[in-house]
Protein backbone atom coordinates (compact mmCIF):
# COMPACT_ATOMS: atom_id res chain seq x y z
CA UNK A 1 0.00 0.00 0.00
CA UNK A 2 1.27 3.41 -0.81
CA UNK A 3 1.52 6.27 1.89
CA UNK A 4 -0.71 8.21 1.13
CA UNK A 5 0.54 11.90 2.13
CA UNK A 6 -0.99 15.08 3.09
CA UNK A 7 0.07 19.13 2.26
CA UNK A 8 3.44 19.70 4.14
CA UNK A 9 3.89 15.91 4.87
CA UNK A 10 7.82 14.40 4.21
CA UNK A 11 8.61 11.14 3.97
CA UNK A 12 11.58 9.59 3.76
CA UNK A 13 11.92 6.81 0.92
CA UNK A 14 15.20 5.27 1.05
CA UNK A 15 15.16 4.56 4.90
CA UNK A 16 12.95 1.26 4.15
CA UNK A 17 13.71 0.86 0.17
CA UNK A 18 17.76 0.86 1.16
CA UNK A 19 18.07 -0.12 -2.34
CA UNK A 20 15.65 2.11 -4.22
CA UNK A 21 17.80 3.55 -7.54
CA UNK A 22 14.92 4.30 -9.95
CA UNK A 23 11.78 6.24 -9.36
CA UNK A 24 9.21 6.57 -11.45
CA UNK A 25 6.82 10.20 -11.24
CA UNK A 26 3.65 10.25 -12.36
CA UNK A 27 1.45 13.16 -12.47
CA UNK A 28 -2.07 13.35 -13.16
CA UNK A 29 -5.32 15.48 -13.39
CA UNK A 30 -9.14 16.17 -14.62
CA UNK A 31 -10.38 19.33 -15.53
CA UNK A 32 -14.06 20.45 -14.53
CA UNK A 33 -16.80 20.14 -16.36
CA UNK A 34 -17.20 23.66 -17.69
CA UNK A 35 -15.11 24.65 -20.84
CA UNK A 36 -13.32 27.37 -22.06
CA UNK A 37 -13.11 26.73 -25.17
CA UNK A 38 -9.90 25.08 -25.85
CA UNK A 39 -7.67 21.82 -24.36
CA UNK A 40 -5.97 22.49 -20.92
CA UNK A 41 -2.62 21.35 -22.14
CA UNK A 42 -1.11 21.02 -18.23
CA UNK A 43 2.85 19.91 -18.35
CA UNK A 44 5.11 19.06 -15.72
CA UNK A 45 8.53 19.93 -15.19
CA UNK A 46 11.60 18.96 -12.69
CA UNK A 47 13.73 21.77 -11.81
CA UNK A 48 17.17 20.26 -9.91
CA UNK A 49 18.46 21.99 -7.08
CA UNK A 50 21.46 23.07 -5.57
CA UNK A 51 21.67 24.37 -2.22
CA UNK A 52 20.69 27.62 -2.69
CA UNK A 53 17.57 26.41 -4.25
CA UNK A 54 18.22 27.33 -7.84
CA UNK A 55 18.66 25.84 -10.93
CA UNK A 56 22.78 25.55 -11.67
CA UNK A 57 22.21 25.81 -15.19
CA UNK A 58 19.38 26.04 -17.43
CA UNK A 59 20.33 22.26 -17.93
CA UNK A 60 18.71 21.08 -14.78
CA UNK A 61 15.25 22.14 -15.88
CA UNK A 62 13.82 18.96 -17.09
CA UNK A 63 10.53 19.91 -19.21
CA UNK A 64 9.12 19.30 -22.59
CA UNK A 65 11.73 21.23 -24.29
CA UNK A 66 14.21 19.53 -22.63
CA UNK A 67 13.37 15.80 -21.90
CA UNK A 68 16.34 14.75 -20.52
CA UNK A 69 18.97 15.26 -18.01
CA UNK A 70 22.93 14.87 -19.64
CA UNK A 71 23.60 13.02 -16.07
CA UNK A 72 20.74 10.68 -17.40
CA UNK A 73 19.03 11.26 -13.80
CA UNK A 74 16.14 12.65 -14.97
CA UNK A 75 13.96 11.68 -18.20
CA UNK A 76 10.90 13.25 -19.09
CA UNK A 77 8.54 11.06 -20.79
CA UNK A 78 6.76 13.24 -23.12
CA UNK A 79 4.22 15.89 -23.05
CA UNK A 80 0.22 14.89 -22.98
CA UNK A 81 -1.32 17.77 -24.74
CA UNK A 82 -5.26 17.05 -23.33
CA UNK A 83 -4.85 15.21 -20.37
CA UNK A 84 -7.11 12.49 -21.53
CA UNK A 85 -7.68 8.96 -19.96
CA UNK A 86 -7.43 7.88 -16.78
CA UNK A 87 -3.66 7.36 -14.21
CA UNK A 88 -1.01 9.31 -14.92
CA UNK A 89 -0.95 12.47 -17.73
CA UNK A 90 2.91 13.24 -17.78
CA UNK A 91 5.78 10.82 -15.78
CA UNK A 92 9.19 11.73 -15.06
CA UNK A 93 11.74 8.94 -14.45
CA UNK A 94 14.49 9.45 -11.81
CA UNK A 95 17.64 7.32 -11.69
CA UNK A 96 18.76 8.74 -7.93
CA UNK A 97 22.23 6.61 -8.75
CA UNK A 98 23.16 8.86 -11.15
CA UNK A 99 21.88 12.39 -9.95
CA UNK A 100 24.63 14.80 -9.74
CA UNK A 101 26.19 15.49 -6.26
CA UNK A 102 25.90 19.05 -6.74
CA UNK A 103 21.95 18.75 -6.99
CA UNK A 104 20.37 18.38 -3.38
CA UNK A 105 16.78 19.12 -4.36
CA UNK A 106 14.65 18.15 -7.27
CA UNK A 107 11.28 20.18 -7.23
CA UNK A 108 8.31 18.73 -9.50
CA UNK A 109 6.14 21.47 -10.61
CA UNK A 110 2.73 21.41 -13.07
CA UNK A 111 1.82 24.45 -15.15
CA UNK A 112 -0.87 25.17 -17.35
CA UNK A 113 0.33 26.07 -21.19
CA UNK A 114 -1.20 29.81 -22.33
CA UNK A 115 -2.76 29.55 -19.62
CA UNK A 116 -3.66 33.63 -19.91
CA UNK A 117 -4.45 33.36 -23.55
CA UNK A 118 -6.72 30.11 -22.91
CA UNK A 119 -8.51 32.12 -19.59
CA UNK A 120 -7.65 28.49 -17.51
CA UNK A 121 -6.31 28.03 -14.00
CA UNK A 122 -5.95 25.42 -11.47
CA UNK A 123 -9.29 26.59 -9.92
CA UNK A 124 -10.52 24.64 -13.50
CA UNK A 125 -8.55 21.56 -12.21
CA UNK A 126 -9.84 18.59 -10.30
CA UNK A 127 -8.43 15.18 -8.95
CA UNK A 128 -4.73 16.44 -9.24
CA UNK A 129 -2.00 13.99 -7.88
CA UNK A 130 1.73 13.13 -8.09
CA UNK A 131 2.59 9.75 -7.18
CA UNK A 132 5.97 7.62 -6.91
CA UNK A 133 6.84 4.69 -8.00
CA UNK A 134 9.78 1.85 -7.29
CA UNK A 135 10.47 1.29 -11.38
CA UNK A 136 12.50 -2.00 -10.42
CA UNK A 137 9.01 -3.31 -8.32
CA UNK A 138 6.50 -1.56 -9.98
CA UNK A 139 5.28 -0.77 -6.52
CA UNK A 140 3.55 2.77 -6.21
CA UNK A 141 5.18 4.12 -2.63
CA UNK A 142 4.00 7.72 -2.02
CA UNK A 143 0.74 9.16 -3.54
CA UNK A 144 -0.57 12.36 -2.96
CA UNK A 145 -3.93 14.17 -3.94
CA UNK A 146 -3.32 17.88 -3.97
CA UNK A 147 -6.90 18.44 -2.99
CA UNK A 148 -9.02 21.72 -4.56
CA UNK A 149 -7.40 24.62 -2.92
CA UNK A 150 -6.09 26.50 -5.87
CA UNK A 151 -8.86 29.05 -7.61
CA UNK A 152 -6.17 31.50 -9.50
CA UNK A 153 -2.82 29.80 -9.87
CA UNK A 154 -1.58 28.98 -13.33
CA UNK A 155 1.48 26.89 -11.93
CA UNK A 156 2.24 24.30 -8.62
CA UNK A 157 5.10 22.79 -7.14
CA UNK A 158 3.48 19.72 -6.21
CA UNK A 159 6.32 18.22 -4.30
CA UNK A 160 10.12 17.53 -4.07
CA UNK A 161 12.59 14.59 -3.66
CA UNK A 162 15.92 15.86 -1.15
CA UNK A 163 18.71 14.13 -0.12
CA UNK A 164 19.23 14.00 3.48
CA UNK A 165 21.87 12.19 5.65
CA UNK A 166 22.82 10.00 2.29
CA UNK A 167 19.05 9.35 1.70
CA UNK A 168 16.53 10.76 -0.13
CA UNK A 169 13.19 12.24 0.71
CA UNK A 170 9.83 13.47 -0.48
CA UNK A 171 7.92 16.81 0.82
CA UNK A 172 4.18 17.56 -0.60
CA UNK A 173 4.25 20.24 -1.01
CA UNK A 174 1.08 21.56 -2.90
CA UNK A 175 1.83 25.37 -3.04
CA UNK A 176 0.74 27.79 -5.91
CA UNK A 177 1.66 30.44 -7.95
CA UNK A 178 0.47 33.14 -10.17
CA UNK A 179 2.38 33.93 -14.00
CA UNK A 180 2.74 30.18 -15.09
CA UNK A 181 6.16 28.65 -15.74
CA UNK A 182 7.87 32.09 -16.15
CA UNK A 183 6.95 32.79 -12.32
CA UNK A 184 8.52 29.60 -11.50
CA UNK A 185 11.77 30.15 -13.73
CA UNK A 186 12.44 32.98 -12.15
CA UNK A 187 11.78 31.60 -8.63
CA UNK A 188 14.20 28.85 -9.70
CA UNK A 189 16.63 30.95 -10.81
CA UNK A 190 16.11 30.41 -14.76
CA UNK A 191 16.14 33.31 -16.88
CA UNK A 192 13.19 32.97 -19.74
CA UNK A 193 13.02 34.50 -22.84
Amino acid sequence: MPINLSKGQKVDLTKGNPGLKKLMVGLGWDVNAFDTGADFDLDASAFMLGENGKCPTEKEFVFYGNLEHKSGSVKHMGDNLTGEGDGDDEQIQIDLSKVPSNVVRIAFTVTIYDAEGRRQNFGQVSNSFIRIVDEVTNTELIHYDLGEDFSIETAVVVGELYRHNGGWKFNAIGSGFQGGLAALCGHYGIEVA
